[in-house]
């Protein structure tokens, strides 16, 4: 990635956002840089009406309830309740809107562009520009193809009002493309979960993203939970907010703008805790779990619909992304054959596509645990519960366990752990949340055979596959929300 003097010298321009006129529209809630290949990337904008965010010294709205035996309106459940047949009441600060509350950047018209160049390179090219849409939240996602293998660009993203020749905003951003499926390339990457705006441990956000920036990411991948919807979000507007207000945080805004994300998705960044498509509950007011994804679509860099996908990374890297919400059936149907959490075609999608990989290293990252652990008997939302999807994890689980080379990545859980799973022999790394605000669900004197590292702790994982001596190595590095080198696995190819 492009860093220090020669990379400032590289993306010679803005840094950071600038605006060239005082009227906007401004792009306050950064730029997103996703889905990058060998040869290709999206990049994501919204345009804002205001230059920054609102400030930290609002008001919240007041959300009670209606209870369904008294009538009468009720504070919040304690956390994780969510009663499907309680009924949100909204009440706004007097004279106070959405557009008011804090961390709230409002949207507005207007379009943008996309210049972008290699290392070696004098000329920026441009895409046309492009308007942004106001039935999505003011965001446009824009393809940039025709890009080499496994080169360094430098991007700027451009904003100016409908019709104008006057840019308004821009945002200096870069990214590095994957090397090529026969290239022994090194590649490093990190990975998080559980990112609850109240759990931010500093004034900025949060401290991860600056203690990864250090470790010169080439990409990202964020496993779920990228906000917690579930006692806020009870119309679109509430939760295009929480968007609003989560990306306009300065840590999470310079990140984006320099590291390429892959961005996942699990419950609370869906509709509510341990959700399913089918569920019914009053408990999240007017919005659905429909509206949940259309949201999540439209605030990250994805192409198409589909959220499952592969991405190669040179000769010995290959990573799955897989979707655990939209295709599950109801947790609280009997576990069996017939039940599934993946669906049958993203099941079939994964096994054929990881068989007819000839990547040394092959990570299966998924929102949610494969192996464990977990302490509630009556739990039923993931692969390890007996109660929810076992007969589908244990299959999913030898199947891996079959293959040279595979370990596992997984998000939920709000702490960091590695697991060999005593049934299988697979490894599974579970990254940790955001923030050790954020870390609970465990206790770190419960250490079982299984367990090589368990720690009821925030940070992130680094993963990274290189070669020593010509033998791919891959290296699974746990580290704290300061950086700090926590634990690692270091896995010779086999």
């Amino acid at each position: 990635m492009i860093r220090g003097a020669a990379g400032l010298a590289f993306v010679a321009g803005f840094i950071g956002c600038s605006s060239t006129t005082p009227e906007g529209p401004y792009l306050a809630t950064g730029i997103k840089i996703g889905e990058v290949t060998t040869t290709s990337a999206l990049v994501w904008a919204r345009l804002t009406r205001s230059p920054q965010r609102v400030a930290s010294d609002t008001d919240y709205p007041d959300i009670q309830y209606i209870h369904p035996e008294s009538g009468e309106l009720v504070p919040p459940p304690p956390w994780p309740a969510t009663p499907a047949d309680w009924v949100p009441v909204v009440e706004y600060p007097q004279g106070l809107t959405v557009d008011d509350l804090e961390g709230a950047v409002p949207g507005a018209p207007g379009e943008v562009r996309v210049l972008y160049r290699g290392a070696n390179e004098t000329e920026w090219r441009t895409t046309d520009w492009a308007p942004v849409e106001s039935a999505r939240d003011y965001t446009v996602q824009i393809p940039l193809g025709d890009l080499l293998s496994d080169s360094e660009y430098a991007l700027r993203v451009e904003a100016r009002p409908e019709g104008s020749n006057t840019v308004s905003a821009a945002i200096d951003g870069q990214l590095r493309t994957a090397p090529d499926a026969d290239e022994p390339a090194r590649v490093v990457f990190g990975s998080v979960t559980g990112q609850d705006y109240i759990n931010r441990d500093s004034p900025d956000g949060y401290k991860i993203y600056p203690a990864m920036l250090e470790r010169n990411l080439d990409f990202f991948v964020h496993t779920g939970d990228v906000l917690y919807y579930d006692s806020w979000a009870k119309d679109m507007d509430l939760a295009r907010w929480g968007w609003s207000q989560m990306y306009s945080l300065p840590t999470n805004y310079e990140f984006q703008r320099q590291i390429p994300t892959y961005f996942m998705k699990d419950d609370h960044d869906v509709w509510l805790n341990d959700a399913w498509p089918s569920q019914i509950s009053s408990f999240m007011g007017d919005f659905t779990f429909a509206q949940g994804q259309q949201i999540f679509l439209e605030q990250v860099p994805i192409a198409g619909d589909t959220p499952y996908r592969t991405f190669r990374w040179g000769q010995d890297l290959q990573i799955w992304l897989t979707e655990a919400r939209d295709y599950r059936d109801p947790n609280t149907d009997p576990d069996g054959p017939d039940k599934t959490m993946w669906g049958e075609e993203q099941k079939r999608w994964f096994m054929e596509t990881v068989q007819a990989s000839d990547a040394t290293f092959r990570i299966a990252i998924n929102p949610t645990p494969m192996t464990g652990p977990y302490t509630d008997p009556i739990e039923m939302d993931n692969h390890t519960n007996m109660a929810g999807f076992a007969y589908e994890g244990r299959e999913l689980r030898e199947f891996i366990a079959r293959q040279s080379n595979m370990v596992v990545i997984a998000g939920d859980r709000h702490f960091q752990y590695v697991i060999e799973d005593p049934e299988t022999g697979i490894l599974e790394f579970a990254t940790g949340p955001a923030s050790n605000e954020h870390a609970r669900g465990w206790s770190n004197d419960d250490v079982r055979p299984e367990h090589r590292y368990i720690n009821v702790v925030g940070g992130f994982l680094l993963t990274t596959v290189t070669r020593q001596n010509g033998v791919p190595i891959l290296l699974m590095q746990h580290f704290s929300v300061d950086g700090e080198l926590l634990h690692e696995e270091r896995l010779t190819a086999q």
